[in-house]
């Protein structure tokens, strides 16, 4: 029988007081378990901790990947980033003959995979950094306010939420009834799909924009 160690991170305690983080990833594990994990599966053990992913020294992650080293157990994460944020800590652990890892969010990839990823994210990482720093640099030097800056990224961020949230209300009827069958986020993209229903941008569905317009609804509730 597949075994699986789960672990959750979060990266501030005000994070790990409201439970929230811990409670989106758990979303995330439970919808691979229920919808990729090979049948039947047995979960040893469930670790979460409140750490920066990028602090290596982290006393739950260690005992998970002691149990998974032990047991011959699957790693299981909700995303790679709650692993860590450090390529070369994951590409430590992918090299790591004893320790066998999925993530949520990414179902089907591999150990490459990951680590491509896993440096991708990082460049990103630095890339935005870098790039909030030059656009605040300039703004500053053209006299702008930053907080007005500040107040109009709110203000987009703002609508991006709320169309993603008409959009998740618009398949609703279609989307919960369907889980509720036990329908997988596949079979749920394809009915989208064969109905002719268009994604908020005009394109196909996907089981990950199913997943997230899930995940909408349950807020929302």
């Amino acid at each position: 029988m597949l075994q699986f160690v789960i672990y959750r991170r979060v990266s501030t305690e005000e994070q790990g007081k409201s439970k929230l983080g811990q409670d989106a990833q758990r979303r995330d594990i439970d919808l691979y378990l229920a919808t990729y994990a090979e049948q039947p599966f047995e979960v040893l053990a469930d670790f979460e901790e409140v750490r920066s992913g990028t602090d290596n020294g982290r006393p739950m992650l260690a005992e998970a990947l002691d149990l998974c080293r032990k047991t011959g157990a699957t790693l299981l994460v909700a995303k790679l980033d709650r692993l860590s944020r450090k390529v070369s800590f994951i590409a430590s652990l992918l090299d790591d003959p004893k320790v066998k890892l999925r993530v949520a969010s990414m179902p089907y990839a591999d150990k490459f995979q990951l680590h491509i990823y896993a440096a991708l994210a990082e460049q990103e990482r630095d890339f935005i950094s870098l790039r909030t720093k030059a656009a605040l640099a300039e703004a500053k030097a053209k006299g702008r306010k930053l907080g007005g800056l500040r107040d109009a990224t709110g203000k987009r961020n703002e609508a991006v939420k709320a169309m993603a949230a008409r959009q998740a209300q618009r398949v609703a009827a279609t989307v919960q009834p369907l889980r509720a069958q036990g329908k997988t986020l596949r079979e749920i993209a394809d009915a989208l799909n064969t109905s002719g229903v268009p994604t908020a941008r005009g394109g196909r569905w996907q089981a990950s924009q199913v997943m997230r317009v899930l995940e909408r609804l349950d807020g929302a509730a």
